[in-house]
């Protein structure tokens, strides 16, 4: 496998803010380096329903994760294992669900919480993190910068070919603050600000890069049901492919597809939904 694509996941930001505080991907999306789009979550707009649909590219209603609380190791194909049977590398800096998810159940602190397993038919190379203890003052989320250069050093150890960054900064200050606020607008700001410079390295060194979101949240700091605050959210693409309409509305269950398109893995029969570039 000759391609490299890194998605992006900034859990829990709504399109409003996407749009209005993210000055760098904006300014990208000005000068033409990068294109962008309106996706819509998947129902519940939860975030472990949408991290599994995320990857495996069907509904909660057929994956089975109805929530948070009902985390379990999934039976779909999933992009993990499709870049794994096109040849490809993988690497995952995330929440602990999505190694509960595509590699194994229940999570172990001690055994998986940084792994390198070459041979694995999914993830091969994972660096987790599990927030436990989180709460609404007490937030027990990671430094973005410290996620964003650990990608980096998977990609520059291990010559990913297909790599996933997942952090809940966004979301766990959305559930406390509410997106509609001064803490907020810094938050996305400094957020932004962080990524910037990661954009440009993960550009250079021959990735496609995909950054978006699992979900919204709406004036209270909830999601999960469906209105846009809660189920829209920006998706940023700087890459060679072209896609669709500024104003077409993306569907979430595209973006397995799609990445596995862009990296010429197989698709599943499972992933029925369109790929958005070509």
């Amino acid at each position: 496998m000759e391609n490299k694509l890194l998605l992006i996941i900034l859990d829990g930001v709504p399109l409003r803010n996407w749009r209005r505080l993210f000055g760098n991907l904006e300014g990208w999306v000005a000068s033409g380096e990068a294109q962008t789009w309106t996706m819509r979550s998947v129902l519940p707009s939860t975030s472990a329903s949408c991290y599994a649909s995320i990857h495996t590219g069907v509904t909660p209603q057929q994956h089975g994760c109805t929530g948070n609380g009902n985390v379990f190791r999934l039976d779909f194909p999933d992009v993990f294992s499709q870049v794994r049977k096109g040849g490809g590398v993988t690497g995952a800096v995330t929440h602990s669900f999505w190694s509960q998810f595509f590699n194994r159940h229940p999570f172990d602190l001690v055994r998986d919480l940084e792994y390198d397993e070459p041979d694995s038919e999914t993830i091969n190379h994972g660096r987790f993190h599990t927030m436990t203890g989180y709460g609404q003052i007490n937030q027990m989320t990671p430094s973005d910068v410290d996620l964003f250069a650990t990608l980096s050093m998977l990609c520059g150890r291990f010559g990913l070919n297909y790599g996933i960054l997942h952090t809940c900064t966004l979301d766990s200050m959305g559930h406390r603050f509410y997106h509609d606020c001064e803490e907020m607008d810094h938050a996305c700001y400094v957020m932004d600000e962080m990524l910037a410079p990661f954009l440009r390295k993960w550009r250079d060194a021959g990735y496609e890069v995909i950054v978006t979101a699992d979900h919204g949240q709406d004036e209270r700091g909830h999601h999960g049901g469906k209105t846009p605050l809660q189920q829209e959210f920006a998706l940023y693409y700087f890459g060679p492919a072209k896609g669709p309409e500024p104003d077409v509305m993306l569907d979430q269950l595209q973006l397995a597809p799609t990445i596995l398109s862009r990296l010429g893995a197989p698709i599943p029969a499972t992933m029925t939904a369109k790929p958005f570039l070509a």
